[in-house]
């Protein structure tokens, strides 16, 4: 879109829902990704910003081909509009008002999910203050671009935080389980490993685990999900390195000899645009649920 001028209104004030389109905007790229972001229509996103032109009496973005970027005065507004923000947020926090949003959407690898999830879902609505919380379960890889596209507001990944839009969550102990029937081989040959396809952090350490201690390994069993893993380590095909939350999955017995796997971290990962105290909460509530001080 193309900012025009409005003659400036003297008794106007700025609108915290229009800010935040604004900072959606700068933060996520565009005007689609913003108005995914903050589950809003674009037109929605476009009339608030044209709001606050007419409000500061400048245009504060310009077109360049398919993309927009902001003009000198949108960017002074975007950092004074990061600073509003920042203050009525902490200030809604302290003063332990609720949130505004009626859905958070919580993206999830399935490890773990049925013992995590439901104690988490509770968790998650009392500190956040919303009257739902929706999850979505697939691969670490599909939640980080549901992030990117606005479509998952935050996710629970595998990993120590990496930046700004991370938060360290505490750390998910590792067990092997297999059949009751099943021995690993005692001639030396490879032990067979059931474990989710590739790329997946919990197939690499048990790789990695078994490999330190001098120990040969092949997968013999891919599965895209954690149904596959649990019916392939069932019937014996091998063993299988799970998170679990201390909770033996049904028809598996936990292995005590094979090698100790060290706990994996667990980062709280945000959408671009999403207040930083919903990931701050989500963070605790999960390190909560894990019973973990850090």
């Amino acid at each position: 879109m193309i900012g025009v001028c409005f003659p400036l209104d003297v008794g106007a004030t700025l609108d915290l829902t229009q800010l935040r389109s604004l900072v959606a905007v700068a933060d996520c790229g565009g005007f689609h990704r913003a108005a995914n972001a903050l589950h809003v229509s674009q037109p929605t996103v476009s009339h608030h910003v044209r709001r606050l032109e007419a409000v500061v009496g400048r245009p504060l973005m310009v077109r360049e081909g398919r993309t927009s970027r902001l003009t000198p005065a949108g960017e002074l507004l975007l950092g004074e509009a990061r600073r509003m923000l920042a203050i009525n947020d902490e200030t809604l926090a302290r003063l332990g008002a609720t949130h505004d949003a009626d859905e958070v959407v919580v993206g999830s690898t399935e490890h773990a999910a049925d013992q995590l999830l439901p104690e988490l879902a509770s968790a998650l609505q009392d500190s956040l203050g919303v009257s739902r919380v929706r999850f979505r379960l697939d691969r670490g890889a599909v939640l980080r671009s549901a992030l990117d596209k606005g479509d998952v507001d935050l996710a629970l990944l595998f990993g120590a935080p990496d930046d700004d839009r991370s938060t360290g969550s505490g750390r998910l102990t590792l067990r092997w389980y297999s059949a009751p029937t099943w021995a690993p081989p005692v001639d030396g040959t490879d032990i067979p490993l059931v474990a989710f396809d590739e790329p997946c952090a919990i197939r690499s350490r048990a790789l990695d685990t078994l490999a330190a201690h001098r120990l040969p390994a092949a997968v013999v069993c891919d599965a895209a999900y954690l149904g596959g893993v649990l019916a392939a380590a069932r019937a014996g095909l091998g063993v299988a390195l799970l998170a679990t939350v201390g909770r033996t999955p049904e028809g598996l017995v936990p292995r005590d000899d094979l090698p100790v796997v060290d706990p994996i971290p667990l980062a709280v990962r945000s959408r671009r645009g999403l207040r930083p105290d919903l990931a701050t909460e989500a963070a605790r509530s999960i390190r909560q649920v894990l019973d973990v001080d850090a």
